[in-house]
């Protein structure tokens, strides 16, 4: 059974950077498609960037062009550079994993897909 753990959370200054990382137990076809959940206090779940398997990547609007999704395919990791950091970008940030043909199925995502257990960002 693959594991997600995620790491990297913490606190920061508005405009500073931090960067995340997700750390898969075992190579798996599961890791197809790895991206980025955050769900700040109130608020439902919101997907920040995916990246598949070839590099393709996607951002959410409010991210677009401050923070970047990378993988390193062969140690199973994910990373999410952040960098501009907005108060409004704090949030438990979760890493997620499935097959692509199943990341846009938020809902089979949710309950059937590969989720870390979370690391909080928190912006000042």
């Amino acid at each position: 059974h693959v594991q997600l753990v995620e790491s990297g959370g913490g606190s920061v200054q508005a405009g500073g950077s931090l960067t995340l990382t997700c750390s898969a137990s075992q190579k798996s076809v599961s890791l197809q498609c790895m991206g980025w959940f955050r769900q700040a206090p109130g608020k439902e779940r919101e997907e920040v960037a995916r990246i598949d398997d070839y590099g393709r990547r996607r951002y959410a609007d409010a991210v677009q062009g401050r923070f970047t999704a990378s993988r390193d395919n062969d140690k199973n990791i994910l990373y999410l550079q952040m960098s501009a950091l907005k108060y409004e970008d704090t949030a438990m940030y979760y890493c997620a994993a499935s097959l692509c043909h199943k990341y846009d199925d938020y809902v089979w995502l949710e309950k059937l897909g590969l989720w870390g257990q979370g690391t909080q960002v928190t912006v000042s």
